[in-house]
């Protein structure tokens, strides 16, 4: 009997191991490995490249969010911001009248957006199964304890506020007082958090813009909760100069995306997506901002409405624009397989240190 093939087949297997620990070695310092795969003659398996795609087909799944995500968005972004109006207007402006709207603002908001997050979902039980555990890792979690808390501490601030107008007690000025406290905590990060929650994708249009795009979100949330308070009367000046700090940042943000040629950002300037993000841009940016400045030095209320009607049909088209953006950037398969890792991070010492500890 021969010996011959059990002598080889332990050989064949040195090489293959040390095969795989010279691409490892490779892989750790170099970031890459150059070498291409082995692919056998007249295989099935599919070549995927930047040129040829993966058969042509997408390598990442359209988003699935329906049409009450994005106005989910728009709502806990004013209704957020409303909260902190609100509390601010009791604390430092002592302002009853805008405070008491603001506090219902949010309050409506909070349902509101509640309503549309079940709406999505299909029904109440899978909302109620994402307060089952928290995970500060998931933006999805972590936004889901947010809407439950602000919700919750905005509908008891709303309450105290109706109560109080017609039984002023203390215990309820005190609930009042403690559940505002709350419901501003919780709208800071409300108003805001979506940003971050399409950011954490693998989606490059979304992900390209994760630094700024709870920034973003959030002034054009706050833009959003200026605009409806004055439309409900209020036309202090504090609030006119909130909405101008609000759509000067849209503005920047809007020339900011404008200036970068990445092939990710394609989708905000072009197509269905692109007019949407470009008009929604426009309108919550440049318009408002025109305005607002012109009424404070002429004293317009005119300008100001038009400002405001103007703010939050911008607000409310960015988020369908970037929902939309989102949908074509998954339909690129091109961008996925040319991700590589960015020079910055390769520089960051705490990645040098992941590498160090690998090799180790």
């Amino acid at each position: 009997m021969s010996t011959e093939p059990l002598r080889q087949e332990p050989v064949a297997q040195h090489a293959s191991e040390a095969r795989l620990l010279e691409l490892r070695r490779e892989a750790e310092t170099r970031g890459r490995v150059e070498g291409a795969g082995v692919r056998p003659p007249g295989a099935p398996f599919p070549k995927a490249s930047p040129e040829s795609g993966y058969y042509g087909i997408p390598l990442l799944k359209k988003p699935q969010w329906k049409w009450e995500v994005p106005l989910y968005f728009f709502v806990g972004g004013a209704a957020g911001s409303a909260a902190v109006i609100g509390a601010m207007a009791n604390w430092v402006g002592r302002d009853p009248e805008l405070r008491r709207n603001a506090r219902l603002v949010a309050a409506a908001g909070g349902m509101i957006s509640t309503g549309l997050l079940v709406a999505d979902l299909g029904r109440p039980a899978r909302f109620l199964n994402m307060l089952r555990v928290f995970k500060k890792q998931s933006a999805m979690s972590v936004g889901a304890w947010t809407l439950a808390a602000f919700s919750s501490f905005s509908g008891a601030t709303a309450f105290a506020e109706l109560v109080q107008e017609r039984f002023d007690f203390a215990p309820v000025r005190v609930l009042g007082h403690i559940s505002e406290a709350f419901s501003a905590a919780f709208g800071l990060p409300f108003h805001n958090y979506t940003g971050v929650l399409i950011g954490a994708t693998a989606i490059p249009v979304w992900n390209r813009n994760i630094t700024t795009l709870p920034i973003h979100f959030g002034m054009s949330g706050l833009n959003s909760a200026v605009a409806i308070l004055e439309l409900l009367g209020h036309n202090s000046t504090a609030l006119n100069l909130l909405g101008i700090g609000a759509s000067a940042f849209e503005a920047y943000e809007g020339l900011h995306l404008e200036q970068r040629s990445e092939a990710a950002l394609e989708p905000l300037k072009h197509g269905l997506s692109g007019w949407i993000t470009r008009l929604g841009g426009v309108l919550s940016g440049p318009a408002p901002l025109s305005l607002r400045l012109a009424a404070q030095f002429s004293g317009s209320r005119k300008m100001r409405r038009a400002a405001c009607w103007a703010a939050l049909a911008g607000s409310l088209l960015t988020r369908y624009g970037w929902m939309q953006a989102g949908k074509a950037s998954a339909q690129d398969w091109r961008l996925p397989l040319e991700a590589e890792e960015a020079p910055e991070l390769q520089r960051k010492p705490e990645m040098q240190q992941v590498r160090e500890a690998k090799r180790a």
